[in-house]
């Protein structure tokens, strides 16, 4: 396959569960409905932030929750009902309809990083400059798993999120030849543990830490 260059049009996919019993890990610090207001505030924030984006030519929400669709489209994004079972079977029915849509590129944002805005993604796209195919992947703060993922084609990796998603992601780019870049820095703060609670609330919600 011959290397091309440039940025081209990219949609960010956010993916997202049903908002009634999200984030149930949290429980201890939240009860369900601080639960899903928090996943709520996230998803819009994602939304907003990707929008805002200037190489972002779409946002596509992919979920099995008419709620959590609907908050979407309200945001502003494009909402796809998911049919299959599982995050990587979402991300894939949505690269499809993507690629379908004209991206020439992916960048996968979950919509649990409270860190996220317009310079922190066009940062990502940034590191996809040059030449194609080519991986770009945000770890997470114990750098196991994956905050964010470009994939430029779109299809150049399938997804492997879930468990040791960072190396998974890093030997799917090795074995189809496509440049490899990593970064750390905003997305690798997400939202997973009441351990991860209290900077996160102080991101969305200055001023208003988490109970105890």
């Amino acid at each position: 396959m011959l290397a091309r260059r440039g940025s081209g049009r990219f949609t960010a996919v956010v993916p997202v569960r049903a908002l009634e019993g999200a984030k149930s890990r949290l429980g201890e610090a939240l009860d369900a409905e601080e639960r899903r207001d928090l996943v709520v505030d996230l998803l819009e924030r994602t939304v907003r932030a990707a929008i805002a984006t200037p190489l972002i030519g779409e946002v596509l929400v992919v979920s099995d929750d008419p709620g959590a669709l609907a908050l979407a489209v309200a945001a502003g994004a494009r909402g796809l009902r998911q049919h299959g079972s599982g995050l990587n079977a979402a991300l894939a029915e949505a690269r499809d309809d993507a690629v379908a849509h004209g991206a020439d590129g992916l960048i996968v944002l979950p919509g649990d990083l409270p860190r996220i805005d317009p310079p922190t993604i066009e940062a990502v796209i940034a590191a996809a400059d040059g030449p194609r195919p080519v991986v770009v992947l945000v770890t997470d703060r114990h750098r196991r798993g994956t905050n964010a993922l470009l994939v430029a084609p779109p299809e150049g990796i399938p997804f492997a999120f879930g468990g040791d998603s960072r190396a998974a992601h890093a030997a799917l780019a090795r074995a189809s030849g496509a440049r490899y870049v990593e970064l750390d820095g905003p997305p690798s703060l997400a939202l997973a543990t009441p351990e991860a609670l209290p900077p996160v609330a102080a991101q969305v919600h200055p001023g208003h830490p988490a109970r105890a």
